[in-house]
């Protein structure tokens, strides 16, 4: 039975795309059986590794019922798999409008989860229907961020919608940890803004994680390759840094 990662948070830019695709690569090196889960109507993941996204089955195909799971995921050049998304996702929050649509994306991965050890889901930064289908569906959450005020508040904001969930839909959920990205600890700020995600975290009944990914300009041209930070820049500072979260996050599993 997979465990199954959403990465999550609603403010955009905090690096959750770069942290889905890095995990997967690391879990993948770890010997991991890996799907990766394309939650989010940017089809940002899908692009990264290498995807052509306009051309094949995506999950919104997959909850409209026109293709069963197995067709349409897709291995892709590092190795993982990947149910992919794309454009035509942004739909979701008027079509899927039905009782039960909290659950469209557990049911469906109720079909594959015992052939894969982690499944990883990147989700939309925004707290939609598709976010809230990542956390019915989810063992566990990251929450990235960047070393950053505005990105602080907005993991204080996601803390009501995870509590919805676990009261209503998924007893199970837990966040796992807060990771912070793009981070330099010689700055002042960003030592600053990491004690109070401290704080936001304790809210949440979880931890800052003890690796923070320093920034680095091959993260930015990784996505542009088709490939995770870990296969673009193996010796980037990034890259050490998503090996140590990945052992960190195995330790805690």
């Amino acid at each position: 039975m997979a465990t199954i990662i959403t990465i999550t948070n609603q403010k955009g830019g905090v690096g959750k795309t770069t942290s889905a695709a890095a995990l997967m690569s690391a879990l993948l090196r770890q010997g991991k059986r890996v799907l990766g889960v394309d939650l989010d109507p940017q089809g940002s993941l899908s692009f990264s590794l290498g995807l052509d996204i306009e051309n094949c089955a995506t999950i919104y195909d997959v909850f409209k019922g026109r293709t069963p799971i197995e067709k349409a995921i897709v291995p892709t050049e590092e190795g993982m798999d990947l149910l992919p998304a794309n454009i035509l996702l942004s739909a979701a929050e008027l079509e899927f409008n039905r009782p039960g649509r909290e659950f469209l994306l557990r049911d469906q991965l109720s079909q594959v989860e015992e052939q894969y050890d982690f499944i990883i889901i990147d989700t939309p930064p925004a707290l939609n229907v598709l976010t809230v289908n990542a956390y019915v569906a989810s063992d566990a959450l990251i929450i990235p961020m960047a070393p950053e005020i505005l990105s602080l508040l907005g993991v204080s904001q996601i803390k009501d919608t995870i509590e919805t969930v676990q009261r209503c839909y998924n007893a199970r959920l837990q966040v796992l940890g807060i990771l912070l990205n793009k981070y330099n600890p010689r700055l002042n700020l960003n030592r600053e803004v990491r004690d109070m995600a401290e704080q936001v975290a304790r809210q949440l009944h979880t931890r800052v994680f003890q690796t923070a990914i320093r920034s680095g300009v091959a993260v930015a041209e990784a996505p542009a390759h088709g490939e995770s930070i870990l296969t673009y820049a193996p010796g980037s500072k990034p890259a050490l840094d998503f090996r140590n979260l990945t052992r960190e996050i195995l330790a805690l599993h």
